[in-house]
């Protein structure tokens, strides 16, 4: 299910810390458009309550006190194939996206929990990884810098800034917004970034989803 203004994105807070899921859940309830339907501490109590049909979305910890946050996500993707699923972790764990198995990588987008992340942030990844598409956090994107010889270091620094936003979830629009330029060129620089990436229109796959993961896979911490 997709936010359409009318109908609530239904989300899930699994975070142990009773502190950070209390401020997870309250910023998250008062947002237009978004439900919470659950909040809870383990994943245990995750997999009894979250059934098919009755959440869109899930955030929830890498590291539970009785389990590990990734693989209860695989579980409740199988469970529910449109499930989005947004992770989140005190260290940078963004590459542990890489080895999700093919059948649930869509969808799944990451979070720091000391980035300072904000609460448009936080929505818009809800938001995004809600449709399918995988989110990288942008203050950890913004850290790194693509590796020599790979297909992203190919690519022109518009082109490049243009992949980092859409890896952060926006859509062409809010890049076009954050850049100061057309939707029009925004889809003219993803088109020629896709070229060069080798990435092709395969109806089985989301192309933006690829290219995040592409992003994810071919840069390196700065220095």
């Amino acid at each position: 299910m997709t936010d359409n203004g009318t109908t609530p994105l239904r989300v899930a807070v699994v975070e142990d810390q009773p502190l950070f899921r209390s401020m997870l859940e309250h910023t998250l309830s008062r947002t237009a458009g978004l439900q919470v339907v659950a909040a809870v501490g383990t994943a245990a109590e995750a997999a009894r309550r979250l059934r098919p049909g009755t959440v869109d979305c899930v955030i929830m910890d890498i590291d539970l006190p009785d389990g590990n946050g990734i693989a209860l996500g695989v579980t409740l993707r199988r469970k529910m194939p449109e499930l989005g699923i947004l992770l989140l972790s005190a260290h940078d764990a963004m590459d542990l996206l890489l080895d999700l198995p093919a059948d649930v990588a869509a969808g799944w987008g990451y979070l720091s929990k000391t980035s300072s992340t904000s609460e448009e942030v936080l929505v818009n990844a809800v938001r995004a990884a809600a449709v399918g598409k995988t989110v990288l956090d942008p203050q950890l994107l913004a850290r790194v810098t693509p590796r020599a010889g790979s297909d992203v270091a190919r690519l022109t620094d518009r082109q490049y800034e243009v992949l980092r936003l859409l890896a952060s979830g926006l859509s062409n629009a809010g890049i076009g917004e954050r850049l100061g330029i057309t939707e029009k060129s925004v889809q003219n620089h993803v088109n020629a970034m896709y070229a060069t990436l080798g990435i092709d229109a395969d109806p089985q796959r989301n192309p933006r989803v690829t290219a995040a993961l592409r992003l994810l896979e071919e840069t390196g911490p700065v220095g």
